[in-house]
């Protein structure tokens, strides 16, 4: 998810060369991607945790921990109690050559690997083509029971029915959608969808919008978004 209509993409990159750090923040910063620097892999892993980026590209040669621990950490989340995406695109950085070397990336689980020294147009290069595999896959209709959601036509139907959605009803769906049956916390939703950090005890912005998105879906047996009071919402039961 895109933090800023004017970002690309928001990307960590770890890297503990300060000056190679530095240089790659600024050529992407200079090219409209949203950057966390991280000079350490558990600096990497915090970004990763709280604030969802939408990529990560890091050194497999760290100081504080190996660059396949990190990769390995995210890989293995279970995407709830880590807050990790196990599906994070990762690009790796790698020293090391030869044809046996190469294959590392790709063992400890990352989407792509460019080698060192390596110019920044071929860098920029991998993290389009490793973005837009991951735009395709989240354009892919999702369905849940009768309920079909189509991101790429922006289309909603419950069996035969067809379903008008406003943005953020949409969003919302997507979103519970994308884990049916685990429970969104409201601040959790707040933050991803409408980009607040207040407290959801101080607003109903959630509530109201999860009222009219259940409404529309099933106005009859209101099947689809279940209130889990006190904590949040889930899209169907388990």
């Amino acid at each position: 998810m895109f933090q800023k209509e004017t970002d690309l993409a928001t990307i960590v990159v770890c890297e503990d060369d300060e000056a190679t750090l530095e240089l790659l923040c600024d050529h992407l910063v200079a090219d409209r991607f949203d950057v966390l620097p991280a000079p350490a892999g558990a600096d990497a892993l915090r970004f990763c945790r709280y604030n969802r980026p939408d990529l990560m590209v890091i050194d497999l040669d760290l100081a504080d921990r190996s660059g396949p621990e990190v990769i390995r950490a995210v890989r293995e989340s279970d995407g709830i109690e880590t807050r990790f995406d196990p599906h994070l695109p990762i690009i790796a950085l790698t020293s090391r050559g030869g044809s046996r070397n190469r294959a590392v990336p790709a063992d400890v689980g990352a989407d792509d690997y460019v080698q060192k020294p390596f110019a920044y147009d071929e860098l920029r290069a991998r993290i389009m083509a490793v973005l837009r595999r991951r735009h395709r896959r989240q354009d892919e209709p999702v369905r849940v029971g009768e309920l079909l959601i189509d991101p790429g036509r922006r289309r909603v139907t419950v069996g035969d029915r067809e379903v008008h959605l406003a943005k953020k009803e949409f969003t919302l769906l997507r979103v519970l959608a994308s884990d049916p049956t685990r429970v969104f916390s409201k601040d959790e939703l707040l933050r991803d969808i409408w980009g607040l950090k207040a407290s959801a005890g101080k607003t109903r912005t959630v509530d109201s919008h999860a009222s009219r998105l259940r409404r529309k879906l099933d106005p009859d047996k209101r099947r689809y978004v279940i209130n889990c009071w006190g904590i949040g919402y889930r899209l169907v039961e388990e």
